[in-house]
């Protein structure tokens, strides 16, 4: 039976992709010519969009006769494969500071993620425990947990650009900020809910606070720790291109933002689908080291 919903659910998936993919290609046929609009009919809005297009809708001569429209500048499907092989036949070329290969800017984002999720980790799991077995710890840094938690980690970026004064360690240190707060809050919450008759039965036992931790209260908190790591790993994915995107340098935001500049849409498409694949990819990650700790009553 489940192996019928699965099939199922997969061929829904294909059909989904075939009629998207259709639409697609009719949405980016090329429209019978027609007279291009004078550069006087149009809005000023409107000019300065075609003009950040690389267009320019003053072509029109003054006896009324209009320049070739310009094509549409939404790739096709054919212009997205040729795309997508060019960038895989050469993902980690470097041909200096504004030209890297798609899979060498993933690679430095990847690399910032997990630098500043481990620091994130390594702060918010032994906090998070301690607040977890200690109501006084939580009645403490309650406070400053629900004032922190709300701020937008982008927020903490020109502060952290003035005092570390380093892009890349400013984007790890927005990393690391913003994937504290789920881990610690599910940690404290899954340590504070392990049942209370193991830890009587530990106490029994006289077992040392520290192999307490370790083998009663850890293994029943894992599956909520692992909830908030997941969670926290959704963020960081999220919240690193936006930081990319402003401090530059390298990386998969700054790809995205250097290939819109180039006013190259094929590429910020393909960027678009890595960065939901990989982060898709990242989630099944944490789904099943989840499921591997998570014991059925």
């Amino acid at each position: 039976m489940r192996h019928s919903l699965g099939l199922r659910a997969g061929l829904l998936s294909v059909l989904l992709l075939a009629c998207l993919l259709a639409v697609w290609h009719v949405a980016t046929l090329q429209p019978a010519p027609v007279a291009a609009a004078p550069a006087a009919a149009l809005t000023p809005e409107q000019i300065e969009y075609a003009k950040l297009m690389g267009k320019d809708p003053g072509t029109a001569t003054a006896a009324g006769s209009a320049a070739p429209p310009p094509k549409s500048g939404f790739p096709t499907l054919a212009q997205m494969g040729a795309v997508i092989v060019k960038n895989l036949q050469q993902p980690f070329y470097d041909n200096g500071p504004n030209d890297k290969g798609l899979g060498l800017q993933l690679a430095y984002s990847l690399g910032r993620v997990a630098l500043g999720f481990a620091l994130a980790a390594l702060v918010a799991i032994p906090l998070g425990f301690l607040i977890g077995m200690s109501p006084l710890a939580y009645r403490a840094l309650d406070p400053f947990i629900q004032v922190l938690k709300p701020i937008s980690p982008l927020a903490w970026m020109p502060l952290a650009l003035y005092t570390i004064q380093d892009s890349a360690a400013s984007g790890i240190f927005v990393i690391f900020i913003c994937s504290l707060w789920p881990m610690l809050i599910n940690t404290a919450f899954g340590v504070a809910g392990v049942r209370r008759e193991w830890l009587n039965v530990a106490r029994t036992l006289e077992v040392r606070p520290l192999r307490r931790a370790f083998e009663v209260i850890l293994p029943a908190a894992a599956p909520t720790i692992l909830t908030g790591m997941r969670i926290s790993m959704g963020i960081a994915w999220l919240v690193i291109v936006a930081a990319e995107m402003l401090v530059g340098g390298t990386g998969i935001g700054y790809f995205v933002w250097n290939e819109w500049n180039n006013l190259s849409l094929p590429n910020v498409i393909l960027a678009i689908l890595v960065i939901g694949v990989v982060g898709m990819l990242l989630d099944l990650l944490f789904a099943r080291a989840q499921k591997a700790v998570t014991y059925a009553d």
